[in-house]
């Protein structure tokens, strides 16, 4: 380890690190897992982990090859996945709700030896697998009855030892991909070294306090890197208790999972935050016995901080990570957050802000894009050097997200900048007017756009979510119109209003800008 105790030197293997630390500290027969009325120990996990890796390579599994899982989140999904990295085999969870064109491009991409699929699933794989010019050599089905030519993973588990030596690699050997969400575009492969497990155990040791007699649930699921991280490598690691729900996120699903597991640390997404809000979440005992609330994926509204902190008593941390880092690099800390800001930088990362003539900016308040350099990045994306150079630049990752910084050093993300608007000659963020829709009553959720003019010159388009059907809409505008004019300059606001019944989204939560452009393009 370096100074910092992240960083190692030598060899090491993550799941080593992830499950190997727990065991050590003679956690054995403790829950590692909480899955509906399953309850697995770090014992029982640890052998499973083994026997499948011992099957994998069984089948041929060696040294780099990729192995996809399409699952629910399970016990299985945790143990094949620190199974594939134990054999130094490189772990891909994937996106249950694909598309079968998407799911046909990224297992051609990932040139992947085995794929793991839940019974379940078995129709959408057959319908990717039509296209497909390569199919995977060996496909695992996960429950459900006999379906040759299939193997099943119980059967190929049977009769494997418990026992399974990890292969040692370098830090910087590929341990795991994750497939980027993203807005637009086909989906890239982010590649991260063994290393990058390493920040789980400060984050959520270091800044939240986590340890065994925890529970930990994180509602986005394991294919996204913030339920990856924070999950099946962070809580893991700390000995915490994870808490899975195979089912897809709902408001009322994770109501009644956090009333059944009673977490002490709950990792969500601000959409599903506000969701929980209107179900009135906060309020609930279980709730309140939370010790910490965390936020990521996209901005945390000021308002919502603030509802949520009056309600329950506790306030939610927002902080900003990405695929490409897995973990958190801001993070507001427990003893000190503010509502409407990106917290500080955690200890193991350094950030800079570049402005439009590639030079640091010093000054606070002024707007620029964010430079990372963490232990837990990424090394690159597969098959794409040149997205890899723009992305990786002398050590530091450029996500090309807008950040400002304040006087006391706390960062506030100000939207992608591709996103960021450039009206009347200065640059305008989507978040700020966003923020400042949200605190309009009626309005449930809002997302800003730039469209052109006849003239050519950029102008803001609001989209909103009204509470109910039954608004007034003509009345909620005219509010909507007055709250800008009283708190935004002038060339902040917008002129054009459009309601809708939802925003689209990424599987992810994240609001898919291009799209509300589009129907910008459609006759209102």
């Amino acid at each position: 380890m370096n100074a910092d105790g992240i960083v190692p030197t030598g060899t090491m293997n993550a799941a080593d690190e992830i499950i190997g630390r727990p065991l050590k500290q003679g956690q054995a027969s403790q829950p590692a897992i909480l899955c509906a009325e399953r309850v697995v120990s770090f014992a029982q996990l640890d052998a499973d982990t083994n026997r499948c890796g011992n099957a994998l390579r069984a089948n041929g599994v060696q040294k780099g090859d990729r192995v996809l899982f399409l699952m629910d989140d399970s016990p299985e999904l945790v143990a094949g996945y620190l199974a594939t990295m134990r054999l130094a085999a490189v772990a891909v969870a994937l996106n249950v709700r694909l598309a079968a064109r998407d799911l046909t491009y990224i297992i051609e991409h990932s040139e992947c030896r085995v794929i793991f699929v839940d019974a379940h699933f078995l129709d959408l794989y057959e319908s990717a697998a039509a296209s497909l010019q390569h199919a995977p050599p060996t496909v695992i089905q996960v429950g459900g009855a006999a379906k040759p030519p299939y193997l099943r993973l119980a059967a190929i588990m049977e009769a494997q030892s418990a026992e399974l030596e990890s292969v040692q690699v370098d830090p910087e050997e590929v341990g795991f991909w994750l497939y980027s969400s993203g807005t637009t575009g086909k989906p890239k492969a982010v590649m991260h070294p063994h290393r990058t497990v390493l920040a789980a155990d400060c984050l959520e040791r270091e800044c939240l306090g986590v340890g065994p007699g925890d529970r930990v649930f994180t509602t986005s699921k394991i294919f996204f890197g913030f339920a990856l991280g924070h999950s099946l490598m962070g809580g893991i690691q700390c000995g915490a208790t994870v808490i899975l729900s195979p089912a897809w996120p709902e408001p009322k699903l994770i109501m009644d999972t956090v009333e059944r597991h009673r977490p002490t640390v709950l990792f969500s997404t601000p959409v599903m935050y506000r969701n929980l809000l209107r179900e009135g979440a906060p309020m609930r005992p279980a709730f309140r016995a939370i010790r910490h609330f965390v936020a990521a994926g996209e901005k945390l509204p000021e308002s919502l901080y603030d509802d949520w902190l009056e309600l329950c008593g506790k306030p939610i941390l927002d902080g900003v990570g990405a695929s490409e880092t897995v973990f958190l690099f801001l993070l507001n800390q427990p003893a000190d957050s503010k509502g409407g800001s990106s917290g500080k930088p955690v200890r193991w990362a350094k950030l800079r802000l570049v402005g439009d003539d590639g030079k640091d900016i010093t000054e606070p308040n002024q707007p620029g894009q964010i430079a990372i350099q963490a232990s837990c990045q990424f090394v690159g994306y597969w098959k794409q050097p040149d997205l890899t150079a723009r992305a990786l630049r002398d050590g530091w990752y450029f996500p090309g997200d807008m950040f400002e910084f304040d006087a006391e050093g706390r960062w506030c993300h100000l939207g992608r900048s591709d996103d960021m608007l450039k009206v009347s000659g200065q640059w305008v963020s989507p978040a700020e007017i966003e923020a400042c829709a949200l605190t309009v009553p009626d309005v449930t959720d809002a997302a800003v756009v730039g469209f052109p003019n006849e003239d050519g010159l950029t102008r803001i388009a609001l989209f909103v979510m009204p509470r109910s059907h039954d608004t007034d809409k003509a009345a909620l505008e005219q509010a909507l119109l007055a709250t800008f004019k009283s708190t935004l300059s002038i060339y902040k606001c917008p002129r054009t209003i459009r309601f809708v019944d939802d925003l689209p989204r990424t599987a992810t939560g994240k609001t898919q800008r291009y799209r509300l452009r589009e129907m910008l393009k459609q006759p209102h």
